[in-house]
């Protein structure tokens, strides 16, 4: 039961620096010159939810990844 806890924690430690590195990553894009100057709350929300999808996303990937290679580890030296 312990290594739910384990796996649940390391997801979400996952999850939230994959989010900050792609909000982080976001900033450099200059997306604000294209919408009106009085939009820039939705914009900056905007960029926070794109963050969250692009986040979310490659840090799936990534753990999944990471699955596959420990699956085929157990499964050639067992």
């Amino acid at each position: 039961m312990q290594f739910y806890g384990i796996d649940a924690l390391i997801r979400i430690i996952c999850h939230m620096l994959f989010i900050y590195v792609s909000f982080w990553a976001m900033q450099s894009i200059r997306i604000e010159q294209f919408f009106k100057a009085h939009l820039t709350n939705q914009v900056r929300l905007l960029i926070v939810l794109f963050s969250i999808v692009i986040g979310y996303t490659v840090s799936s990937f990534f753990l999944e990844f990471i699955a596959l290679c420990r699956n085929l580890f157990i499964v050639f030296f067992q």
